[in-house]
């Protein structure tokens, strides 16, 4: 993929003002977390949401280590359009979630060690994996991993790239050559605060990536 037809992920929506703005610039992806310990997990009531949503952004919900009932009745309940598994779960749960009817995205935390060996096992059970840095947190930790560890990819499985991206980065994305780059994932260090997203720094980047 080139990178002018990258896909851009923003994760850790939580207002419905900041969402409206946001969808003004025409995400392909907004993330929703569920996960109650991150500071950006959604309370807000979902119809909010749901009302503001155009054709052509999909809805992700973020889980981390969740019963698979109970993803699926956030999928049906909200209407969520792909499910990004964000901690340890296992290549049979990917399964059943694909099994399902629905879009899987399994997140990976590099670090020096990290083995891709053990996403031949996922390959088949997800539709594209997620690359952020380790950290503290199972993700929106603001740092980033050694990109130079993606040449080692070699599966068919297209990825986001995530883990402290900024508006900095843009050329250094355009420059990488990674045939299964399919999207780039922002968060943190697009934020005013947790799950306030700065609009304008967006549409910066929004601009210069697809200026390509």
């Amino acid at each position: 993929m080139t990178e002018s037809n990258l896909k851009i992920k923003v994760c850790g929506m939580k207002y419905s003002e900041n969402l409206e703005e946001l969808l003004l610039l025409k995400p392909d992806y907004v993330g929703f977390i569920f996960y109650e310990k991150s500071p950006r997990y959604i309370t807000t009531q979902w119809a909010v949401f749901s009302s503001v949503f155009q054709q052509g952004t999909r809805k992700v919900g973020v889980f981390v280590d969740e019963e698979g009932g109970n993803i699926l009745q956030k999928v049906t309940e909200l209407g969520l359009d792909m499910v990004q598994l964000h901690g340890q779960e296992t290549p049979q749960m990917c399964h059943e979630l694909k099994d399902a009817g629905l879009e899987v995205m399994k997140a990976f935390r590099l670090e020096a060690d990290f083995d891709f060996g053990q996403l031949e096992e996922y390959a088949q059970m997800c539709d594209y994996f997620l690359f952020d840095a380790g950290g503290p947190n199972p993700g929106g930790n603001g740092v980033r991993f050694n990109w130079e560890m993606l040449q080692k990819y070699t599966l068919d499985v297209p990825f986001f790239l995530s883990g402290g991206i900024e508006l900095s980065h843009v050329e250094e994305i355009k420059a990488l050559r990674l045939p299964k780059l399919y999207g780039v994932d922002l968060n943190s260090k697009f934020e005013i605060q947790p799950g306030l997203k700065d609009i304008d720094k967006l549409q910066r980047f929004f601009q210069e990536i697809r200026s390509y």
